[in-house]
């Protein structure tokens, strides 16, 4: 698990590819290595991936780690070229502060930088997400206004969404510019997307409901609320109403 907050810019040092994934090389990472084991997750630009190696002191402190060729195609990762920054986040700790969002580091889909403007000291940027398939459906359902998004490992909060083009935007303060590679990225290039998992556990409980599984408490709760807006559409009449003598109104 992890907060959306980043931690360091690491810098992309050894790419190496083969038929069954790529191995990335990430150095300049001292800061986040103090505490790190072999074994540990790291998300880098959003991915959770496990470290296979590392060494505090060399070339800036370094670590691998593996991709598999699911993360390839799901990440921009297989984008990354030798120089380049990633964001980094070590997995949460239960002693720190939880200041961003719950984040998988699960990525679910990549997106387009579609353009930018300059709103003061900050940065408005907008995004395009990909023509849903069946095999991924769209995410739009999960990204509401003034919701949480996570863009390239980092916990955003979604300014505007147009479902017709497929499009949400952000807004990044001068202090995030600064601490994240997002800012430095151009338009036409590719970041990570992570929805907020809580709107899918939502959706798959109410679809249950609907579909007469899920439990007793959800059922009732979700015919109550189509019950409200049938009455509300004047499909169905009002209810009676009793007063405290108990005869009906």
């Amino acid at each position: 698990m992890f907060t959306g907050l980043i931690e360091h810019l690491g810098t992309v040092s050894a790419i190496h590819r083969d038929d069954g994934g790529c191995a990335l090389t990430i150095s300049q990472s001292a800061p986040i290595l103090v505490d790190c084991h072999i074994g540990d997750s790291i998300a880098v630009n959003g991915a959770c991936l496990t470290v296979v190696e590392f060494d505090v002191e060399g070339d800036g402190g370094y670590f691998k780690i593996w991709l598999a060729n699911e993360t390839l195609s799901r990440t921009d990762l297989g984008d990354r070229k030798v120089g380049d920054q990633v964001n980094l986040e070590r997995a949460m700790g239960a002693h720190v502060r939880f200041g961003g969002h719950f984040v998988q580091a699960h990525v679910d889909i990549t997106a387009t930088i579609l353009k930018r403007a300059l709103d003061g000291d900050s940065l408005r940027l907008w995004f395009r997400l990909p023509e849903p398939t069946a095999e991924r459906p769209s995410l739009l359902p999960y990204i509401i206004p003034k919701g949480y998004v996570t863009i390239d490992g980092a916990s955003l909060t979604v300014t505007s969404v147009d479902d017709a083009e497929r499009m949400f935007g952000v807004m990044l303060i001068q202090h995030t510019q600064q601490k994240i590679t997002l800012a430095k990225k151009a338009n036409g290039e590719r970041v990570n997307i992570e929805v907020d998992m809580v709107g899918k556990y939502v959706e798959k409980s109410v679809l249950a409901a609907l579909e007469g599984g899920g439990g007793e408490a959800m059922r009732t709760f979700v015919q109550r609320i189509v019950e409200e807006t049938l009455v509300n559409k004047g499909i169905l009449p009002s209810a009676p109403v009793s007063n405290d003598s108990g005869s009906i109104q």
